[in-house]
């Protein structure tokens, strides 16, 4: 039953998740976190920050360390598994069967007022999504014990440096590399 839940959340996701992954997280988190309970805030933050810097979308990231951590509530590594498989591919299928259809007629459409005035208006709307994620982040939406607000004084610290250092144009990965040295050394030894 779970792992039908499952497929039908990031079915739903996949289809409405517009704008891409980060638009992506607020869905996922109202459906993991809010909907479902399957995860805490804070294990979903988690979540997010190993999908971001792994290799690949982050909505499929994302989705696949969900689905493993849901199937793995039914007590085996296999459940696990199966969750990963099943959570990845309903989120792409949509999109999939979609682009499918759309590269055939996308060509033909491009060039309409009714589609360039679709796609002019959810552009707004991505931008709210994403910033949606982020404040569910900040402020978790759930009353449920031990699901509080996981940012500190020092994640602001690091927070405003890869804010200043991403401003001044240093490399992505080295400020991601720089962050998780700091977290180990900032939260390893406070």
């Amino acid at each position: 039953m779970i792992l039908w839940q499952l497929f039908l959340s990031y079915l739903k996701i996949g289809f409405f998740g517009f704008g891409g992954g980060y638009a992506m997280l607020s869905l996922i988190q109202n459906e993991v976190v809010v909907q479902h309970a399957w995860m805490t805030n804070a294990q979903f933050a988690d979540i997010v920050a190993v999908s971001q810097i792994t290799p690949g979308p982050i909505a499929i990231n994302s989705a696949t360390y969900v689905g493993y951590t849901v199937g793995m509530q039914l007590g085996h590594p296999v459940y696990g598994m199966l969750g990963s498989v099943i959570a990845t591919l309903a989120v792409c299928l949509p999109s999939l069967t979609l682009m499918i259809l759309v590269a055939r007629f996308f060509m033909r459409l491009k060039n309409n007022r009714l589609v360039e005035g679709a796609m002019r208006g959810m552009r707004p709307v991505v931008i709210g999504m994403i910033a949606a994620a982020a404040l569910l982040l900040i402020f978790p939406r759930s009353d449920a014990p031990g699901d509080r607000n996981f940012i500190d004084g020092w994640s602001w610290m690091l927070f405003g440096a890869v804010l200043v250092g991403s401003w001044r144009k240093v490399n992505p990965i080295l400020l991601i590399c720089l962050s998780a040295a700091a977290g180990i050394v900032i939260y390893g030894l406070f």
